[in-house]
């Protein structure tokens, strides 16, 4: 279980790091301006396509490793099963690649008429957006009941604040004057400060989760030896 815990940890580092490498490297792109999923486009795109690919999967696997790790909180599968669309949805995302948006790539049209697999793109994408935050308002309720304040007041925030750059994101890219020189910064905003807080918590379920298992062992021992004497 621990290994698959450890997937969401090592799942948003690789995402985020990818974007930020492939934006920052990429002609006649501004990370401020376009998004993510337009590194998707071009030459170099299968790197993009590659980067949303593993960053799915790999949350996928977290997710499976957190319907375990939650138990000890009584929490239910809603948590886990989200997580996991998530993961589903960042892989859908990758396998099909959004349309030219906000002048890139350079010559397009800042906002042409969607295609089929540009549509897929983004209804894979809704999943992303909308089910980080209901996870994070699930784990705040589950964490809550236990005491710990932290997490929920954490949880709650980054539900707030993701929702708000995605609604700042949504309309840059529908070429709102105010918002659209932005689109790419308020779109990374949201996706790092959603992906720490999976980050986090696959940090804080990996570290609970092992200990709870240890004490488990010793429980068993502890009794296994003890019927034994008795015997």
């Amino acid at each position: 279980m621990r290994a698959l815990l450890w997937c969401g940890v090592v799942g948003p580092v690789v995402f985020v790091a990818g974007f930020l490498v492939l934006g920052a490297t990429r002609r006649d792109y501004s990370p401020v301006r376009h998004s993510v999923s337009s590194l998707q486009l071009g030459e170099w795109g299968w790197l993009q396509t590659a980067n949303f690919v593993l960053a799915g999967l790999l949350t996928v696997a977290f997710a499976v490793g957190l319907r375990f790790a939650l138990r000890r909180y009584g929490a239910g599968i809603w948590a886990p099963l989200i997580v996991g669309l998530v993961g589903v949805g960042l892989v859908g995302a990758g396998v099909f690649a959004t349309d030219p948006i906000s002048g890139y790539p350079p010559g397009t049209p800042l906002d042409p008429p969607p295609t089929l697999e540009g549509t897929l793109h983004n209804a894979f994408s809704t999943p992303v957006f909308l089910g980080l935050p209901i996870a994070c308002c699930i784990v705040a309720y589950r964490f809550g009941k236990h005491g710990h304040r932290r997490w929920v007041c954490y949880s709650l925030a980054t539900a707030v604040v993701f929702l708000l750059g995605f609604i700042a994101a949504c309309l840059a890219f529908a070429q709102q004057p105010i918002f659209a020189p932005y689109g790419g910064l308020f779109q990374r905003a949201t996706i790092m400060i959603g992906l720490a807080w999976v980050f986090a918590l696959a940090v804080a379920t990996s570290r609970t989760g092992g200990r709870g298992r240890r004490r488990g062992r010793r429980r068993w021992c502890a009794g296994a030896t003890g019927r034994a004497g008795a015997r």
